[in-house]
């Protein structure tokens, strides 16, 4: 059973954290009027944009968007997930956090004495390793080039070529044999007993980016197959949750603003041992997602690097657009056939490497090629097949000025006209779905009414009283913006909760960042004078405009439905289409006069 932090706890170190206090400790701040200023942290500005506001404990950044509250500065400054975030913050505050669900004794063992075991696992294999000289080893470590200093650095060592040295090593030291079991160090036999899963390998400890031993990778010293094996899933390993080297190169990636993303252990310990600190493997699997959203704290900018041979390019490549899914920068290179990076390293030195890092190209550019080389761009029906295969990626992409410069570029690139693509791009599904509305069957709606939709939710942000009332007018279905539309189905889902909300805690239930700028953006403009306007009208001209404005819309659907049957005389479909137009006019008739009234 996971712990988690219940909420009221969370609200209560918030409330003792002075937002201003936390920031003004990272970068110096400067009171104007109400609030404070600085130049924004999160990118390069001459004039300062950056607002903390020490009434609604919110800052925002209208220089680049960047807004929360006191958990997301330190999430964003200091690269930490929400639960590190918590429980900094409490801290600091001098809150104890008492977690809602106590794990069991039998997960609290598994946790701690797991990471002991791996430890104590790791000594012996690098006792074994120093202490035990094998000609094999040598002959092995000798053809990678590897150092002393990088040995140690990765504390690599050597599992024996016998059924249960480390075993009896872990035994001797009483350790509980189901523990080691639950470690993935010994496996079962059929018989009954166990043996050591690590035999006669080079073992490479695998850690978490808090530098905790949670697994091992082993390569074989003879022609024993598979040549690497790794540790199985545990308590503490999941193998699609980690990067190999991160705990080593997190800084440099932070420095250098971008990380190079390899497939082996090698491809990472040979190019570190050169000098070149920012690079980290999958461990020879596809990247998921959990992989690359633990990356993305610490940079947006990736390198992949790919083995010319690699089988099923654009299956390959597919797998790359998890990365667009985040909003990251991909470019990718390919090496020499035959070639990994270790080799690479290891034939042409490391500057070779880094200059083929440098020329890599993004993943727009690499795609292109790839396809190009697969179909033939003068045949038309091969035309239309490297057009949607580009299409498909440029549909993911996030921002909307990248996707029309790489769709004017494909029009040039593939001599097809700008528009034609234009309207197959329309066509496509997007690849993530967000949450759905009557709307989004039936056409792309333009958002008509985003004043309206951005004054009802600042209102509801600076009042959550009026929720109620709110609710029995408007359903969040009835907004266009589908950031709006989240926030407004969480006040509406936590109002049942809370009898009052404020903003900076909203964004605690929030995993989405557009809708965390957007409150941090709603919560920081000084639209209205409240002490000169009545609220209440405001409030309620901007549920009469999201109504009309709804109507209008579907009375819009419906005009271009019936011409759309007009034209295949379909006599039964038109009848219907009208009868249906006719009731929305009505609909909106009375809403007029009673607005009127």
């Amino acid at each position: 059973m996971p712990k988690t932090i219940p909420p009221e706890v969370i609200n209560d170190i918030q409330d003792r954290c002075d937002i201003v206090e936390l920031i003004s400790s990272y970068i110096p701040l400067k009171k104007t009027g109400r609030n404070f200023q600085s130049t924004c942290p999160f990118h390069s500005e001459k004039t300062p944009s950056f607002i903390v506001s020490p009434e609604k404990q919110i800052y925002h950044c209208f220089g680049c968007g960047e807004g929360g509250n006191a958990l997301s500065f330190l999430m964003k400054y200091e690269h930490l997930n929400f639960r590190e975030a918590v429980e900094t913050l409490a801290k600091r505050v001098g809150v104890a956090i008492q977690f809602e669900e106590k794990e069991t004794d039998q997960e609290k063992t598994y946790t701690n004495e797991i990471y002991r075991i791996n430890e104590l696992a790791c000594d012996f294999y690098q006792n074994n390793f120093i202490n035990k000289p094998n000609a094999e080893v040598n002959k092995y470590l000798k053809s990678r080039n590897l150092k002393e200093d990088t040995l140690k650095k990765f504390k690599i060592g050597l599992a024996p070529n016998q059924w249960d040295n480390l075993l009896n090593y872990l035994r001797a030291k009483s350790i509980n044999i189901k523990l080691i079991e639950k470690a993935g160090l010994i496996i079962a036999k059929e018989n009954g007993g166990f043996y050591d899963r690590f035999r006669n390998r080079l073992v490479i400890p695998i850690f978490d980016v808090k530098n905790r031993i949670i697994a091992f990778g082993a390569r074989a010293l003879d022609d024993s197959t598979p040549k690497y094996i790794n540790s199985p899933e545990t308590p503490i390993y999941i193998k699609g949750r980690n990067l190999f080297g991160l705990n080593l190169a997190k800084d440099a990636i932070r420095e250098k603003d971008y990380c190079i993303i390899t497939e082996g252990y090698f491809d990472v310990i040979t190019p570190m041992q050169e000098g070149l600190s920012n690079i980290v493997c999958s461990s020879g699997t596809a990247l998921t997602i959990e992989q690359i959203r633990l990356l993305k704290r610490y940079t947006k900018n990736v390198v992949v690097i790919y083995d010319a041979d690699t089988a099923g390019q654009l299956a390959t490549l597919r797998s790359l657009y998890l990365f667009l899914d985040e909003d990251m920068n991909v470019k990718i290179v390919n090496l020499p056939k035959g070639f990994d990076p270790d080799l690479f390293v290891r034939k042409f030195g490391i500057e070779k490497f880094k200059n083929l890092v440098d020329s890599a190209l993004d993943i727009f550019e690499y795609k292109l090629k790839v396809v190009t080389h697969i179909y033939d761009v003068k045949k038309i029906s091969e035309k239309t097949k490297i057009a949607l295969e580009m299409l498909s990626m440029i549909k993911r992409m996030k921002n909307e000025v990248l996707k029309s410069e790489y769709l004017k570029l494909l029009a040039e690139r593939i001599s097809i006209n700008e528009d034609s693509l234009l309207k197959e791009l329309n066509k496509i599904k997007p690849s993530q779905t967000t949450d759905n509305t009557a709307w989004d069957s039936e056409k792309n709606i333009s958002q008509t009414y985003p004043k309206n939709e951005r004054m009802l939710i600042k209102l509801i942000l600076e009042d959550t009283k009026i929720t109620d009332g709110v609710k029995g007018s408007i359903s969040p279905g009835d907004l266009q913006d589908k950031r709006l539309q989240k926030i407004l189905a969480l006040v509406f889902k936590l109002y049942d909760s809370y009898s009052e909300l404020k903003p900076n805690q909203i964004i605690n239930y929030l995993d989405d960042e557009n809708c965390i700028k957007l409150i941090s953006e709603l919560t920081s403009e000084e639209i209205l004078n409240y002490e000169t306007v009545n609220r209440d009208n405001i409030l309620q001209g901007c549920i009469k405009e999201i109504k009309n404005g709804n109507i209008k819309m579907r009375c819009q659907i419906l005009q271009t439905k019936i011409q759309e049957a007009e034209s295949q005389k379909d006599n039964e479909g038109i009848n219907k289409l009208k009868e249906e137009l006719n009731t929305l006019n009505k609909k909106r008739g009375r809403l007029n006069e009673k607005n009127r009234n």
